[in-house]
């Protein structure tokens, strides 16, 4: 997931790589777990805990009848992946939004490659799949094999430290943040079946609401947990999948400073050399108002130089890393691994998540990002050899995550369910694999 914004030093870059890089591991800790879980003789404990419902219930006391009863109740598959999930695609959503603005896709010089090598990533995995089943009852599945994993893919080029140019880094990572947009819109146009026109005018209302408390600044963060909470029960009610309001939430988050910088630094070198001239102490602005309103100044000039998204996104993104996405591996990753699951599903459903991982995201990034390259919209990133892009196009096999989530929502059959995420599990490994062999080669020794 994302990049780090347009101009950031190279230790934020390094932060931003090394919270991806210890996610991947703890996200592939949870996939063992819950692959070992359930093929294990403790199987059925592994399917209780997904179907565990957890919720609220309400009415007058005492009261037995159905119809005074009310609840609001989810198993936790379905609180993490409509829930919890929901606030790792409004990280999505800012990471998004803050590469449109002010990042590696904020002119078309700089996104041609990126988003060429995605778009190719993602229509020739699509189109693979599509072959094997078309016409077939798997047909619907044809999303899954479109998504890279970037905290995998991360993980794994990590593994060759300094021999890796930064710029190879940032055209992954670009990569993947275009690759999780596409991931949004299919899901939001294919992957949504019945529509609550009503649901989503009351939606589109609350989200207007977050639109109008920022134009008005308002900086009570509980009215807009408030409205983010009313947008998200609304999207439920809609029919259309939660990590949608999740994104659009995002996209109403300011990425760019509400101050201009030299209008900060003039107020806060004016209250400063106020606060220099004064007696001021740690106990002095208690009994001294203008002191308090100095400080005052400076704090909420401070808070508005802050862009909200990317202070959000900081503070958000070990969350979603740490918490978030294992608890998505653990509940999601546990594919039974047996005849039985299997056989009611026809064996292209698998091999075309296969087929589209390994093969179709080689030939996608690769092609694209030749003709982005020959055709003059894009440049070779600087120290960057077509072999090295081609180790690349391999790591950008690895789905796993998001090619989870849209199997969920793609098949309700769980022998389907089954066979395509045991053949994400198994591309994303062999890709990963296959990145790591062909980057070995490729790029440059590391100096001493």
């Amino acid at each position: 997931m994302g990049s780090p914004a347009s101009g950031s030093s190279p230790n934020t870059f390094q932060r931003f790589f090394q919270s991806e890089v210890s996610g991947s591991i703890l996200l592939l800790a949870c996939s063992a777990v819950a692959l070992i879980w359930a093929n294990s003789p403790w199987a059925e404990s592994y399917h209780h805990v997904l179907h565990e419902h957890i919720g609220l219930d309400w009415g007058p006391e005492g009261a037995t009848s159905f119809a005074d009863v009310h609840n609001f109740r989810m198993s936790l598959h379905h609180w993490v992946n409509d829930g919890l999930m929901a606030i790792f695609f409004f990280v999505v959503g800012l990471e998004i939004k803050r590469e449109l603005l002010v990042g590696e896709l904020s002119s078309l010089k700089k996104s041609a490659l990126p988003v060429g090598a995605a778009l190719g990533g993602m229509l020739v995995p699509a189109l693979l799949f599509t072959f094997l089943n078309f016409g077939g009852p798997g047909m619907r599945g044809w999303g899954i094999p479109m998504a890279t994993d970037i905290a995998f893919a991360l993980g794994a080029l990590s593994l060759f430290g300094s021999r890796v140019p930064v710029s190879l880094k940032v055209f992954l990572t670009a990569l993947a943040i275009v690759d999780d947009l596409g991931a949004v819109v299919v899901i939001a146009i294919f992957y949504t079946d019945t529509i609550s026109i009503m649901a989503l005018a009351v939606a589109a209302a609350f989200l207007s609401g977050i639109f109008v408390a920022n134009r008005m600044n308002v900086r009570h963060t509980g009215i807009y947990l408030l409205l983010a909470v009313a947008v998200w029960v609304a999207v439920l009610a809609s029919g259309v999948h939660t990590t949608i309001a999740g994104t659009l939430i995002a996209l109403l988050v300011p990425v760019r400073a509400k101050i201009d910088p030299r209008e900060y630094l003039k107020l806060c070198r004016g209250k400063l050399d106020e606060l220099e001239a004064a007696e001021f102490t740690r106990d002095s602005m208690i009994g001294d108002q203008k002191q308090l309103e100095d400080l005052s100044d400076i704090y909420v000039a401070s808070e508005d130089m802050i862009p909200a998204g990317i202070n959000l996104e900081h503070r958000l993104h070990p969350i979603t890393t740490f918490i978030i996405l294992p608890l998505f591996a653990l509940l999601n990753a546990g594919v039974p691994i047996d005849i039985e699951s299997l056989s009611g599903a026809p064996i292209t459903v698998g091999l075309g998540v296969m087929l589209g991982l390994i093969v179709g995201k080689q030939i996608g990034v690769m092609l694209f990002s030749w003709l982005a390259i020959r055709s003059g919209l894009a440049a070779m990133p600087a120290g960057v050899t077509w072999g090295q892009l081609w180790g690349i196009s391999c790591l950008a096999g690895v789905g796993f995550t998001m090619s989870l989530f849209v199997s969920g929502l793609a098949f309700t059959d769980q022998a389907f369910d089954s066979q395509s995420k045991l053949g994400v599990l198994t591309a994303s490994a062999i890709s990963g694999v296959l990145g790591y062999i062909v980057l070995q080669k490729k790029l440059a020794p590391a100096v001493d």
